[in-house]
């Protein structure tokens, strides 16, 4: 397959793709264009025989909005209808996921967010020290009644899929932080036995 370079007014956009992108991640891919504008030589629009996008539809429609008049092109031809679709729903899928550890230690938090990526942000320091001088105890215990409260597990990688997908099953069985609690307690009861 051949990049070539072609005019943006002969480009039409896929209508029937289901993929959209709306404001704030509009305007980062439209930056991330503008900024590193060889990302489109690296990766062009995959167009069909007609011209029509198959991947890359937010991508020209981020072009369009800069006011670019060429945009660097794959055509792909000979594709059944039904090749066309699989590919616009497989071009968009992520199948990967992304380890937050290395993100988080070695990549730079605002450059990843101007990316894209939607990335851990601390909150801003909250003063509390007022709430010190007050005891709220008893109205505290009040508020709690009824109040569900959750606690973070963490699972390795290579888990972590088939973790969330039992939790979310047995959370449509009924209430699964009770369930833990349980097994938890009646673990402990094996071993102090």
């Amino acid at each position: 397959m051949k990049t070539e370079i072609l005019s943006i007014d002969l480009i039409k956009s896929n209508e029937s793709n289901p993929r959209f992108i709306k404001d704030e991640n509009f305007e980062k891919l439209v930056n991330s264009i503008k900024s590193f504008p060889e990302m489109m030589l690296i990766r062009p629009l995959v167009i069909d025989e007609t011209n029509t996008v198959l991947g890359g539809n937010m991508r020209l429609k981020a072009c369009i909005e800069l006011g670019k008049t060429e945009v660097p092109v794959v055509r792909i031809e000979d594709l059944t209808e039904e090749k066309k679709k699989e590919f616009i729903i497989k071009d968009n899928v992520g199948f990967g996921s992304w380890d937050w550890d290395i993100l988080a230690n070695e990549w730079d938090n605002e450059e990843l967010q101007d990316w894209g990526l939607d990335v851990w942000q601390p909150e801003n320091d909250i003063d509390y020290s007022i709430l010190d001088e007050e005891d709220l105890s008893s109205e505290l215990g009040d508020m709690a009644g009824g109040v569900k409260k959750a606690i973070q597990i963490e699972f390795e990688a290579e888990h972590y899929e088939e973790a969330y997908e039992l939790v979310k099953f047995w959370r449509e069985q009924g209430d699964v932080g009770y369930m833990i609690l349980q097994y938890l307690r009646d673990e402990k009861e094996k071993i102090n036995i």
